[in-house]
């Protein structure tokens, strides 16, 4: 319900004193009643010094009464919606879990935080703010003012709070009241953390009524895929789980939906998508609809994708039996995981599989090899396997063939038998650069026959798996972007137990011809370095993981199981041709609520801006003793009619630069008195009302630095507004923003083509960079681009004429910084003339110019010129909102000026000429 408080409430005792003005207010009388008497004519000319005023009519004396009324509860300073907290003593800790459950009200959250801050600066109190997802750290109590900007910096992190217990060691010895902006849900070890906030001071929690949304990794069964949703109980909810991936044409798009339904109370709910392969292999993300939250998203890896494998055999099959099949353990490893092809070569080749596999094949036609080899080359795996037909062949016997990763020896080699000298031979562990290292040998894994490599210098690199004896069991060579592995021995038992081993189905997984249809756990993993490719925040956006460092895959195993940690956080980890997904929901993680001791209050986050009525209490008593004046003197009779006191009445409160206007022609009008700075309005109130603030932030320092005066800025809608009246278009770009029309494609190249420009914001900090791979901004300016007349583009040189159109510039940030920025590529044959510090570049106005900084909310200042956005850090942040007026500066004088800057190049050669 709301409420009202006043700032200075003893001025409200002014409100007694009103009746006491009742004969003040009776100083205008009313206009003296007309009596039409012929000996009046008498009187005219006489003046009648004394005057005597009638009583003021009732409502005359009731507007007066009200205006008084209104100034003093003006003054007395309302506030409606204030914060009805009891005011505490002594320093205050807010604590915020920050993990991947509080993204989905993220900026409510830091609302609340900043309610608390500004509350503990009235009250003079000091203030620590910790966020439980960071390494535990001193906690520093300070000034309200010193957490502001800290606090805007912080954002959710893609893992759960951890580390409780080292939190309760350096909490500080003396007392202080808490503040606690739960996610809801129980960690471990916060039970710990609790007791002792409660030990120290008062504490309160509080806690979102959103629901938490959790989605567990992918399982493929029986054919199709499963995911399962988890959440705190609750009522019956119907959410949607959306699966994305690439197109044909390389865009991420939604591939397939699915309804996601709760029952009341139940914490769990599955569901099924039947995809077909082609469209399964394609999916790199789930994820539930509408959850802002790293929670939320499950992505994929190569337990997914099965892969479509031609497994061909070279002798037949023997007396009936299936085990001595050359291919009987090939199959039964490979079929619950992958989709094999039947045919021969030159049937399955173009099919385009991942995978060929050779079973004791020798000799291949010259347009099979032909065909083979183009294949590989492409990226394709070939892998071999030995038998007696190879050993008996005389392939790659003089000279290495190129299907073949290393000569072969005449003959074959027998160990164990009656005829050989020795036992069976058994497996050397494996080697660092071999993808089988960290797979456990078992002991009863032995080779009795196998085809030997004849040696070379290039024999041991190729060598990925040996007997203890040192012979390769194992060979492997690259070619072009695919390889040829050699398998030494038979694909079925009869010169080895290694096809009957679990360590064959492991070395599969190795090679990547098989993918495990499950979780991988850490003995899958071990022995190997996997590097992150891709790594989520806490919103669950994917971005590229430029150069963190790769991780154990013994350690990955146990944040699979675990979760995520600082240190490895959630994304898509790669080793070799393998890929595995760390979520950061694991298929054992179970979503508990939070539980809080008697004594804990417990608030809502939610916050309803208190509002000041101060000044529309002290303009509507301005605006009562307007009317007041008017009244008067139509009281008095000085103003004829009604009519006319509405029209003194309009004419006093009309702005002083009104204008009449033409409702069909106004903007064309508006545009056309002066500069106008426009920006493209993309549908979303939120990001327009950026955009115009952000528009006449940068024309009010071109009025006061410039010689530029602009007028208004203007939004512009694409498909009804001309855009021959203006120069420059701001166009921030949003995920959901429609496509323009043919029509409007065909203005904007008309505008583009004629000196216009268009700055292009992406507003993503350049987390995806100029590919936009990684963001729904950077994929949505891809599609709008598509359509437009772009010329080549490249990064912004430091010498182009942009860095010194106004301001000598080397950095072009906005809200964010660091980002690049690109605009029309530069005749690569510019050169620099001598004597001067820059080429002649862009001799004309680039007409695009796409960045990622947030410009608007750089420049965005509020109606009473307060920036709106904090931008960075303190005076650093101030100063880099200072080089982002100064790029907009120097953006618009480049639109206004043109070449003139880049014509200065040529001052010397003017000079020498006229010294002529």
């Amino acid at each position: 319900m709301s409420m009202l408080a006043f700032t200075t409430p003893w001025l409200l005792w002014g409100l007694i004193a009103i009746p006491i003005l009742w004969l003040l207010l009776r100083a205008i009388p009313p206009a003296p009643i007309r009596r039409r008497f012929p000996a009046v004519a008498l009187l005219l000319g006489l003046t009648d010094e004394d005057r005597q005023a009638d009583k003021t009519p009732w409502w005359l004396l009731l507007l007066r009464a009200l205006a008084v009324a209104a100034a003093i509860i003006g003054f007395a300073g309302p506030i409606l919606n204030p914060e009805n907290r009891a005011a505490g003593t002594g320093p205050l800790l807010i604590v915020l879990d920050g993990g991947w459950a509080d993204a989905r009200d993220w900026p409510g959250r830091l609302d609340k935080a900043n309610t608390l801050l500004a509350e503990a600066g009235r009250a003079g109190r000091t203030v620590a703010v910790i966020r439980l997802t960071d390494l535990p750290q001193a906690v520093s109590f300070q000034d309200a003012e010193a957490w502001a900007g800290r606090l805007a910096a912080m954002e959710p992190q893609p893992f759960s709070p951890q580390g409780y217990e080292n939190w309760v060691k350096i909490l500080p010895s003396d007392r202080f009241d808490s503040y606690w902006l739960s996610d809801g849900l129980d960690h471990s070890g916060r039970d710990a953390l609790l007791t002792a906030l409660q030990a120290k001071g008062n504490l309160t929690a509080l806690l979102s009524p959103r629901p938490v949304f959790a989605l567990r990794p992918a399982v493929f069964e029986d054919g199709k895929i499963s995911l399962t949703a988890a959440r705190l109980p609750g009522d019956a909810a119907d959410l949607d789980v959306i699966a994305r991936g690439p197109d044909p044409s390389g865009i991420d798009r939604e591939l397939a939906r699915s309804p996601l339904h709760f029952d009341a109370n139940a914490p769990d709910a599955k569901v099924t998508l039947d995809l077909p392969p082609e469209l399964r292999n394609r999916v790199n993300r789930f994820e539930i609809l509408g959850q802002r939250s790293a929670g939320a998203v499950s992505l994929t890896d190569d337990s997914l994708k099965r892969r479509k494998i031609a497994v061909i055999g070279g002798t037949p099959d023997r007396e009936g039996l299936p085990l001595l099949q050359p291919t009987y353990y090939l199959r039964q490893a490979l079929t619950p995981v992958a989709d094999l092809l039947e045919g021969g070569l030159s049937d399955v080749i173009p099919a385009n599989p991942d995978v060929i596999i050779l079973a004791d094949i020798a000799k291949l036609t010259p347009q099979e090899s032909d065909s083979l080899l183009e294949w590989v080359n492409k990226g394709g795996l070939l892998l071999r396997f030995a038998g007696p037909r190879l050993a008996a062949s005389e392939v790659s016997r003089v000279d290495e063939d190129p299907l073949m990763p290393v000569r072969l020896r005449e003959g074959g080699r027998s160990v164990g038998g009656a005829m050989s000298w020795g036992e069976p031979k058994t497996l050397a562990p494996f080697p660092e650069n071999s993808p089988f290292h960290g797979l456990t040998v078992p002991d009863d894994v032995t080779v009795t026959e196998q085809v030997l490599a004849q040696p070379d210098p290039d024999l041991a690199e190729r060598t990925i798996a040996a007997l203890t004896d040192g012979t390769p069991l194992v060979t492997r060579k690259v070619i072009g972007a695919g390889q040829v592995v050699l398998v030494h021995v038979t694909a079925n038992a009869e010169w080895s137990s290694l096809p009957l081993s679990g360590l064959f189905v492991q070395m599969l997984e190795r090679l990547a011809v098989s993918t495990k249809p499950a979780q991988p756990d850490a003995q899958d993993l071990a022995g190997l370095t996997w590097v992150p490719q891709k790594i989520m925040d806490g919103y669950g956006v994917e971005r590229d993981a430029g150069e963190i460092a790769g991780v154990a895959g013994e350690d990955l195993g146990k944040a699979i199981s675990a979760g995520p940690n600082p240190t490895l956080p959630a994304g898509l980890y790669a080793s070799t041709d393998r890929k595995v997904a760390l979520n950061v929901i694991s298929a054992k993680t179970q979503i508990t609520a939070a539980t809080w001791p008697a004594g804990t209050v417990i608030e809502g986050i939610e916050t309803v801006k208190a509002q000041a009525l101060k000044g529309i209490l002290l303009t509507a008593a301005m605006l009562m003793l307007a009317l007041d004046v008017l009244a008067a003197l139509w009281v008095s009779g000085r103003i004829g009619g009604l009519a006319r006191s509405a029209a003194v009445l309009l004419a006093l409160m009309a702005p002083y630069d009104a204008r009449a206007q033409i409702p069909d022609d106004v903007k064309a009008i508006e545009a056309t008195r002066g500069v106008v700075l426009g920006y493209v309005q993309t549908g979303d109130a939120g990001v327009d009302a950026v955009s115009e603030a952000g528009m006449r932030g940068l024309s009010d320092q071109l009025w006061l630095r410039t010689s530029v005066e602009p007028e208004a800025p203007m939004g512009i809608d694409l498909e009804q507004d001309d855009l021959a009246f203006y120069a420059f278009l701001y166009w921030p770009i949003t995920p959901n923003q429609p496509i323009p029309s043919t029509a409007a494609y065909a203005k904007l190249n008309r505008f583009l083509r004629t000196g216009g420009m268009i700055m292009f914001d992406t507003r993503d900090g350049d987390i995806a960079g100029f590919s936009g791979d990684s963001t729904p901004e950077g994929q949505m300016l891809q599609l709008l681009a598509s359509g437009l007349d772009i010329p080549p583009l490249e990064p912004m040189p430091q010498d182009h004429v942009l860095t010194r159109s106004f301001y000598l510039l080397q950095d072009f940030p906005g809200r964010y910084a660091g980002g690049a920025v690109w605009v029309e590529a530069s005749d690569p044959a510019a050169e620099q003339t001598e004597g001067m510090p820059f080429r002649n570049l862009n001799d004309g106005v680039t007409p695009v110019i796409i960045g990622s900084a947030d410009w608007a909310s750089a420049w965005a200042i509020d109606p009473d010129g307060v920036p709106m956005f904090p931008v960075g850090r303190g005076y650093a942040g101030e100063d880099q909102r200072e080089i982002s007026y100064r790029f907009g500066i120097n953006v618009i004088m480049h639109v206004l000026t043109g070449n003139y800057k880049s014509d200065q190049v040529h001052v010397p050669a003017l000079l020498e000429r006229l010294g002529e």
